[in-house]
């Protein structure tokens, strides 16, 4: 199983970015999908998820308005969309696939957010 993110970078505040996270070795459709967040020293923290069939999901409270996710279970890939962005955006941002007790990780995308 892999799970490979992509689209990380250093924009500017206020700008957008779009993460995407490709899997391989698993039957996507069956797994929810969330992205995480981490920065040195801090807890990991949950960003968004989205169940296996898409429709209902759910946000942190400090990306609310600002970041989507979304899936395409035919091209296997979770997106973040990532609007209006902040300094204390910066961090590592990675995916995670979760089906009954299976739990994968991806290996994680840098994001930072400077003038």
């Amino acid at each position: 199983v892999q799970l490979v993110e992509s689209g990380g970078g250093l924009v500017q505040p206020g700008g957008s970015l779009r993460l995407s996270c490709v899997a391989s070795g698993l039957t996507f459709s069956r797994y929810t999908m969330s992205w995480y967040r981490q920065t040195p020293g801090e807890t990991r923290e949950r960003v968004a998820v989205i169940p296996s069939a898409g429709g209902s999901t759910n946000y942190a409270d400090s990306v609310k308005g600002r970041f989507t996710i979304s899936r395409d279970n035919a091209k296997k890939t979770v997106y973040l969309q990532m609007n209006s962005l902040k300094p204390e955006d910066t961090a590592v941002y990675s995916c995670k696939a979760t089906y009954s007790l299976l739990t994968y990780w991806g290996q994680g995308s840098q994001v930072n957010i400077s003038a």
